[in-house]
């Protein structure tokens, strides 16, 4: 989506070190704002800054903390640079169950914010937020991924093509699970012809796919094959 819209990818939960053979997963923030930047001193007496300043020089900005005479000024260390407010008209949640795995869909920063679910099965969503859904039973969320970018045809480069292709396998547990059918195979090997690398994991690697996978195939009715939208009926 990067080359039509400005986006960003937020996760709730940190990206452990065994996350971290997926290309760009350093670009995944804890934080759903990308709104304001917010600028702090950690473990710093602000009763030591005497007054700030800010000038524009060769059309950069550069901001100036002074601090009060005899007071040690902030170390490099101590600034932790962040961002607060959303700045966003739609929102797509990946995978899930229910809105519990999404508490940032209450926030009142995200109130008229279009959102949108992908997942292998529909999200129960409570009263008063409506989701345009896109969930299909699939054998993973990255298969179902790779599906939605060839049928709105979107591009796809190696380095989306390797971490949806890493998506599949880890979800399946290397193709042995009841849900692999012959159109995971084909979208492999699409993945795989768009430059997708295939890399070891370990036994103990967790899937990135935290999606719920129904027990057994079935053959999907013909509505789910369309977006829907979903209305919560009960907070419950």
């Amino acid at each position: 989506l990067k080359e039509k819209k400005e986006t960003s990818i937020t996760c709730p939960s940190p990206m452990l070190v065994e996350f971290n053979r997926l290309v760009g997963v350093n670009k995944v923030s804890q934080e759903i704002g990308n709104k304001n930047l917010v600028i702090k001193f950690v473990e710093y007496k602000a009763d030591d800054i005497e007054r700030v300043s800010y000038d524009i020089e060769d059309s950069q900005f550069k901001l100036t903390v002074i601090p009060k005479p005899g007071a040690p000024s902030p170390k490099k260390e101590q600034l932790a640079v962040s961002y607060s407010g959303v700045a966003a008209d739609t929102v797509i949640l990946v995978g899930g169950a229910n809105h519990d795995h999404f508490p940032a869909i209450f926030s009142k920063e995200l109130v008229g914010t279009k959102l949108i679910h992908i997942g292998t099965r529909a999200l129960s969503v409570p009263a008063g937020k409506e989701v345009m859904s896109f969930a299909r039973p699939t054998s993973s969320v990255s298969e179902l991924v790779f599906s939605l970018i060839k049928e709105s045809g979107l591009s796809l480069d190696a380095d989306t093509a390797t971490n949806l292709l890493m998506g599949i396998e880890a979800a399946t547990n290397s193709f042995t699970k009841p849900e692999v059918t012959a159109d995971t195979f084909q979208s492999v090997a699409d993945l795989i012809r768009a430059g997708g690398q295939r890399k070891p994991q370990t036994k103990s690697q967790p899937s990135p796919d935290l999606s719920l996978k129904p027990e057994k195939q079935e053959t999907p009715p013909k509505d789910w094959l369309e977006p829907k939208v979903y209305k919560g009926g009960s907070i419950s």
